[in-house]
């Protein structure tokens, strides 16, 4: 059977590119909507919009994506190969290539593997252009295997895309959005936890073989070993089709076109395209707050920050205590992804959680306490800067570090030694940068005993082992005449969900987040009863809370039973057990915690003291662009392009009332995002 000659390649593969990507968009919302995770309750209008609104956001990023296929198509010429043209730029690879491996370049100022893959890159490329110019017989092969790896790429990664959306879906409730960005830098990490969490080995084989079908369907019947650009006036056309359609389709995407709103989140994502959001994701990873928050008169946010924050005129805050400062020793364990839904004290019915539990029987626990955000990042921050959070990029993951004022500079003042503990490796979210800035000591895995390490994953190790390496730490301190402060971060709560055996006895899939759950139980347990047997223990206070919850997706974007979190204080003889119901945030606990110690010092936390006669019960959560403000039994939420929003849960409140809390949510973070 005689093939239909293919001149043209880009005419023949963009429009099967665009077929390929619209439907695999069909499946994607598809999928989506009938996901577990997802809450369908908006009406036909809606539907409209996900899909005629979903097929014209695949349109535009199609367009957008096609760019690199038409400058490999630009390239599909032996145009270049003609003397004296190919010898130019024959000469011109190899002294370029020459003066790369064998000089010291720009590549070289960045370290680790860019100098390598720089290299490699211009070593083949220099060879496969000699090897086409000097033996032309070569040159319709390999145009043909250049063509079919070129759709097979496309073909891959549209695949790829199409799997991953799921999955993050899955995990967060949304398409892709800064999460995946900030991921993508830890390429160690993320793509161990994914080989670690899923049958990666036979995902890839069926994503390989689905796209090399699809190439195959193709080219089924063509002969694409002559195609190529067929004119140079065809080029022309194809290319100003190309910058026309780039430009229409960064409009429409940037500017919102994209997103004609539904009140329900989820229509609004799943009409989206997930890879534009990832694209525009990470073009704007920090937010200028002055341009895209509702603001108010600078000096009616300095006027009312004071008055909020009980500050005077130089933004100081006096704590003062008649009674003298106890030098207590002070354990700060924040607990990956521990959501409060999981304690039986707040509904579980499942008993994975019967240490923490029985601290809450046991100590001084915060009932309403709120989380700040859906990262861990966001809860460092928290606790240790006792700040609302910040838009955008969380201060922790912000390269230019300050002198901030934290608890541990408090601390250190009075002589404690202050360490920050973490099983992983603390350049992750840039947390070891952070906490040195803060004047911390990092003990991270590079520190850790390597021959006293009883499990670890990806991430790091277990939350066992960094306890263990804790309470080493604490006794030297303690030896050595200084009284401590430990934060401990922990890991073992997240995918992949694995853990020493023999630990737990759980019903179920032993890697599921519930019987992690119940391990990082079990691990704290174990550390509260080791460390009883030192001597230390009864002049130490521990304050055990969770970075954040397990899951942000709900029909809003602020959710509050999603950054509902356990939060205890936990010191026999010292602490008194009682719950506390007062509405408060993630800020507050420390600047709590120093009362309770009888600190006196001039303070710049917006936190305050929960047990207070005079606390303001309000609660501070935020996503990388919506700012809540719970106060009241409202949830004000503030939004890029100035963007108000006020949740009122089922009750009347009267507008002078709303109006008031608008005004002190813009108060509490404008003039935290300065």
């Amino acid at each position: 059977m005689r093939k239909e000659t293919v001149k043209d390649w880009f005419s023949f593969f963009g429009p099967r590119f665009l077929a390929l990507t619209l439907i695999l968009g069909f499946i994607i919302r598809i999928a989506l909507v009938l996901h577990p995770l997802t809450v369908v309750d908006w009406g036909l209008w809606d539907w409209i919009k996900i899909l005629v609104l979903g097929i014209l956001n695949d349109v535009a990023f199609t367009a957008i994506a096609l760019v690199p296929a038409f400058i490999f198509y630009s390239f599909l010429t032996d145009a270049k190969y003609k003397k004296p043209t190919g010898y130019i730029v024959w000469g011109a690879l190899l002294l370029l290539t020459l003066y790369i491996v064998l000089c010291n370049d720009i590549t070289d100022e960045y370290g680790g593997p860019l100098p390598r893959i720089v290299n490699a890159v211009l070593i083949f490329l220099t060879a496969c252009f000699s090897i086409k110019l000097f033996v032309p017989a070569v040159r319709a092969v390999w145009r043909k295997v250049s063509i079919y790896i070129m759709m097979m790429l496309y073909s891959c990664i549209a695949i790829t895309i199409a799997f991953s959306e799921v999955v993050f879906w899955s995990e967060f409730g949304v398409r892709f959005n800064f999460i995946a960005v900030d991921y993508l830098v830890y390429t160690n990490e993320v793509i161990g936890n994914i080989f670690e969490s899923y049958p990666m080995g036979w995902m890839i084989s069926a994503m390989m073989l689905i796209a090399g079908g699809i190439c195959w369907l193709m080219i089924r019947g063509k002969d694409i070993s002559a195609s190529g650009v067929e004119s140079w006036r065809r080029w022309l056309v194809h290319a100003g089709t190309m910058v026309v359609s780039c430009i229409v389709a960064c409009l429409w995407l940037h500017n919102g076109y994209r997103n004609f709103g539904s009140d329900n989140l989820f229509a609004t994502q799943i009409q989206q395209n997930g890879c534009w959001d990832f694209m525009e994701a990470f073009m704007s990873n920090e937010l200028d707050y002055e341009q895209f928050y509702k603001m108010l008169p600078e000096e009616e946010v300095s006027a009312g920050k004071k008055e909020l924050c009980k500050q005077d005129q130089d933004g100081i805050q006096a704590i003062r205590d008649s009674l003298p400062e106890l030098r207590k020793n002070v354990v700060l364990i924040t607990i990956e992804s521990m959501s409060a839904e999981y304690l039986a004290r707040y509904g579980c019915e499942d008993g994975i959680t019967p240490n923490l539990d029985s601290l809450a029987t046991h100590g001084l626990v915060f009932d309403s306490l709120y989380a700040t955000g859906n990262r861990t990042v966001r809860g460092l921050e928290a606790v240790t800067l006792s700040l609302p959070p910040a838009a955008g990029e969380s201060l922790v993951k912000r390269p230019q570090m300050q002198d901030f004022f934290s608890v541990g500079k408090i601390l250190q003042e009075r002589g404690y030694k202050t360490s920050f503990i973490y099983g992983g490796d603390s350049y992750f979210d840039n947390m070891g940068t952070f906490f040195g800035a803060c004047g911390y000591s990092i003990e991270d895995k590079k520190t850790y005993d390597k021959e006293a390490i009883v499990f670890s994953n990806i991430w790091g190790t277990s939350d066992e082992d960094s306890y263990r390496e804790a309470i080493g730490r604490f006794d030297a301190s303690y030896a050595a005449g200084e009284p401590f402060f430990g934060h401990i971060m922990t890991i073992s709560n997240h995918r992949p969900y694995t853990y020493p055996e023999g630990r737990i006895q759980y019903d179920g899939n032993p890697m599921s987040r519930r019987a992690a759950v119940k391990y990082t139980d079990w691990a704290i347990g174990k550390f509260l009863a080791d460390a009883s047997t030192k001597p230390w223990f009864p002049e130490t206070v521990f304050v055990i809370l969770a970075d954040h919850c397990a899951s942000s997706a709900g029909k809003t974007s602020l959710p509050l039973e999603c950054y509902h979190i356990p939060a205890i204080i936990y010191s026999p003889g010292f602490v008194e057990p009682a719950a506390v119901d007062k509405v408060c945030s993630q800020i507050d606990l420390m600047p709590t915690l120093l009362s309770m110690l009888h600190f006196s010092y001039d303070s710049q936390f917006y936190g305050q003291d929960i047990l207070a006669p005079d606390f303001k019960e309000r609660a501070f959560m935020a996503t990388y662009q919506d700012l809540g403000y719970y106060a009241d039994g409202v949830l004000t939420v503030l939004s890029p392009v100035r963007k108000v929003e006020q949740l009122t849960y089922g009750k009347n409140v009267p507008e002078d009332v709303l109006s008031n809390l608008l005004r002190e949510a813009i108060i509490f973070y404008q003039s935290a995002n300065k």
